[in-house]
């Protein structure tokens, strides 16, 4: 499925982020800029893409139609997500909050029932309640065994307190993310592409992070120039590059849960690239042989979601076209 292939791409790019997270933390940079510096980067980019498009006008009338739901879906699927990923990075290595974070996949199923979907019948359409996938969630299932075998190490050398500040917001990103995503591709419903809505979403939120750029000022002082230029890859890296590629892919098979679990699990690659790369660029040791066994059994969840998503979830659409 090319959508897969789409998402795998978007998640060595999204990999930037743990790593330069990670690494603006080491230097004594704050979190606070190092999430609003990214949406701030983001900002000038997308405008200039969509402009060049010519998607502006209908932009901008789908956020005045229905602004108060634009801007909350928006401040869950990019503040509610993006700060807590900033915050645990004080406390944790960019390669175990990459694994915590495939968590997400399991919040994007257990979601799965709060939203609708519109079938196709020969006598019109009909709005009917999503259904559970339970083979997704039993796939899903493997990766967080995955995820346990990854954080038992970690476990084992650090305070409690320590592993709750590092792990615990980022369970709260991975619901905020597939969940504003999710709640914007229902409310759009393919009116806007993949820049327009990044866009819209972004500037949306640029209050939220203009304050909390405020509150840095106040507290800390103004950022490094070290952190505004690794805050400048990670906005064009995954803030542009790896949100649009992974939006992209999401809205194409946004009414097909199976499909979109599959697409959402492919962000468990992110973990080889962001061990590869915190090595190679923090230095940092190897993970222990527990934490490389759980790598491969989140990688081997993820195959398994692919191949499901094109040979098994087709049945579950036509029973439901019947």
């Amino acid at each position: 499925m090319r959508e897969i292939s789409i998402g795998v791409f978007s998640s060595m790019f999204f990999a930037v982020t743990f790593i330069l997270n990670r690494s603006m933390e080491l230097s004594g940079g704050s979190w606070l800029w190092s999430a609003s510096l990214r949406y701030f980067f983001m900002l000038p980019f997308l405008f200039v893409i969509v402009y060049y498009r010519k998607g502006l006008a209908p932009m901008k009338k789908e956020i005045t139609r229905q602004p108060l739901p634009f801007f909350l879906w928006s401040v869950v699927g990019f503040v509610l997500f993006y700060a807590p990923l900033t915050y645990a990075a004080a406390f944790s290595p960019g390669w175990l909050v990459a694994g915590t974070w495939q968590l997400t996949i399991l919040a994007g199923v257990l979601l799965t029932p709060f939203f609708l979907l519109k079938i196709e019948t020969k006598q019109g359409f009909n709005i009917v309640r999503q259904k559970m996938p339970f083979v997704s969630l039993g796939i899903t299932s493997i990766i967080l065994i995955g995820v346990v075998f990854i954080q038992i190490p970690h476990a084992q050398t650090v305070p409690l307190k320590t592993l709750l500040f590092g792990v615990m917001p980022i369970l709260f990103a991975a619901f905020a993310y597939p969940l504003g995503n999710r709640k914007m591709m229902e409310l759009l419903d393919g009116k806007l592409d993949t820049f327009q809505r990044i866009l819209a979403m972004t500037i949306m939120t640029i209050p939220v992070w203009i304050i909390f750029a405020v509150i840095a000022l106040f507290t800390v002082g103004p950022p490094s120039f070290n952190q505004v230029f690794q805050s400048f890859i990670v906005g064009v890296s995954s803030g542009v590059i790896a949100t649009t590629l992974f939006f992209m892919a999401t809205d194409r098979v946004r009414h097909d849960q199976g499909k979109l679990a599959a697409v959402e699990a492919t962000q468990s690659t992110q973990l080889i690239f962001v061990i590869l790369g915190e090595m190679l660029i923090l230095g940092i040791a190897p993970p222990t042989s527990m934490a490389i066994f759980g790598v491969m059994i989140i990688i081997l969840g993820m195959s398994l979601h692919s191949f499901h998503a094109v040979f098994g979830h087709q049945k579950q659409l036509k029973s439901l076209s019947k």
